[in-house]
């Protein structure tokens, strides 16, 4: 099948892929992460694991998209071999698993930028409560479909009118959002404690492994590495593009929004002295909510003596992470659509079908907080696999030839070097291993009952939905072969 559509320029590329990479994960999870891990000691090895996780897996993406012009399915059984191509499936489906909740936290977004914009988020001095009030109803249902209708839109109009035309909007005014509001961080009182705390390492939480495990899942869930997304948006990317250097733009792009998001949050949260600051940003809440949708409104709203400029830096705030959302939100109902697309469905009909999908099995998460913190635990976990699944297809093609062929080829302007197949050889699998395993075996200190798969966050409920999605995937997999490859053949 012919490549018809094309990113119009490297920009537009790049833009679209931050889109992918900077979502909630690098403002709402991140300066959590760090708050919990010794601040600045946390910072060490974060920055360490991009160079030997999400960087590797960037690269492997970047060059297995252009090379495949395939979404997940096809480009891993073309890079492994098509008997391979139930791990391509369970990419895919990961993924898409991940859009029908990930719609419900952007409608979230959506519904507190609103809040923030009428005054209503200041209405009351219980944010807890207002939060409680909130999820509590059919309103996350509503703000869902919302989220959605404006995701389908956009994949709707295509590659080039759709996706890049929006995130060229969304990323460019996210960054300048976020630069207003750093400033204005800054700024305010005895913010240096939080600069001091944010980029001071200690050592005793540098011996912790724990703080190093926190760094690699960091790592794991917020570049978008292993998703099968950038692989997705890479098939449109043009023959001419390179891919190390495409790679390390997006690498070090997302890791700078999340350092400015935590100097933002640090610089605030330790201006705010009416509370215990360290013990309020650490707390997760309500599938971790805590920071972003109850505490940082109480920031907010002391930001200072003026009501006004208080509600329009909350607005900007929820403004940006909205669009950071959205940009996410997009990528995952690409993917999707594209497996579709690959099986021979139009794109339009492709993304309505996707979008009634996404909107339809996204309810049960909008509506129950336990299902969206189970599923939201099942298939963020699951991600571990889907960059495990993609360093064993480079693996089949073999990693040397890899890297000459598909990354160092003609229109490559750097040279990736024999460090990269040790990384995808063996560090790779063993950080996922190892990341995998502390996972599931950690959920066993909470839950006696880690076998049991109704419960919402262990091993049980991990293995049990793994294993139901793995087994219909390899039973169908000579069905989805004949029906993939007849076509793109």
């Amino acid at each position: 099948m012919k490549q018809n559509e094309f990113f119009t320029s490297r920009w537009g590329l790049i833009l679209a892929t931050l889109g992918i990479a900077v979502g909630t994960g690098n403002i709402w999870r991140f300066s959590r992460i760090v708050a919990q891990n010794g601040g600045g000691s946390f910072l060490i090895p974060w920055v360490i694991f991009l160079f030997v996780w999400s960087l590797p897996l960037i690269i492997a993406e970047f060059a297995i998209g252009k090379f495949a012009r395939l979404g997940p399915m096809g480009a891993i059984a073309k890079i492994a071999g098509k008997k391979f191509i139930w791990m391509g499936g369970f990419i895919a489906f990961v993924s898409t698993a991940i859009m029908f909740y990930y719609s419900v936290v952007t409608g979230w977004t959506i519904r507190y930028f609103i809040a923030s914009v009428s005054g209503d988020l200041f209405s009351t001095t219980d944010h807890l409560a207002y939060w409680n009030t909130f999820s509590s109803g059919l309103q996350p249902v509503y703000y869902h479909l919302a989220a959605m209708l404006v995701g389908t839109i956009v994949v709707f109009r295509g590659i080039v009118k759709g996706i890049e035309k929006t995130n060229k909007f969304l990323v460019s005014t996210l960054v300048i959002i976020l630069l207003i509001i750093l400033v204005r961080s800054v700024m305010l009182p005895n913010a240096i404690e939080g600069l001091k705390y944010f980029f001071t390492p200690q050592l005793k939480y540098l011996l912790d492994y724990k703080v190093w495990l926190n760094a690699l899942t960091q790592n794991a869930w917020d570049t978008g590495a292993g998703w099968g997304l950038i692989l997705t948006y890479a098939v449109y990317m043009k023959k001419s593009e390179d891919v190390p250097l495409n790679a390390a733009l997006i690498g070090f792009g997302n890791n700078s929004i999340s350092l400015i998001a935590g100097i933002i949050i640090f610089s605030t949260v330790f201006s705010f002295s009416s509370v215990d600051a360290m013990n309020q940003i650490t707390q997760s809440g309500p599938a971790n909510t805590g920071l972003t949708f109850i505490y940082l409104p109480m920031l907010f709203s002391h930001l200072s003596s003026n009501v006004t400029v208080n509600l329009i830096f909350a607005s900007m705030f929820f403004l940006a992470l909205a669009f950071a959302a959205i940009s996410s939100l997009i990528s995952l109902i690409e993917l999707t659509t594209k497996t579709f697309i690959d099986f021979g469905f139009d794109r339009k009909k492709a993304v309505v079908i996707v979008g009634l999908l996404g909107f339809l099995l996204g309810i049960p998460s909008a509506i129950n907080i336990d299902i969206f913190t189970n599923q939201d635990w099942v298939w963020g976990v699951g991600l571990i696999i889907s960059g495990a699944f993609m360093a064993f297809a480079i693996m089949k093609f073999g990693v040397d030839k890899f890297r000459t062929d598909l990354i160092n080829g003609d229109s490559s302007d750097i040279h990736v070097g024999k460090w990269y197949s040790f990384i995808i050889k063996y560090l790779i699998p063993v950080q996922a291993v190892v990341l995998l395993g502390w996972w599931l075996i950690s959920s066993v200190s909470w839950d006696v009952e880690w076998w049991n798969p109704f419960h919402t966050e262990n091993a049980g409920t991990c293995l049990f939905q793994w294993g139901i999605v793995l087994i219909v995937l390899i039973v169908l997999s000579n069905r989805f072969k004949k029906l993939l490859f007849e076509r793109n053949d």
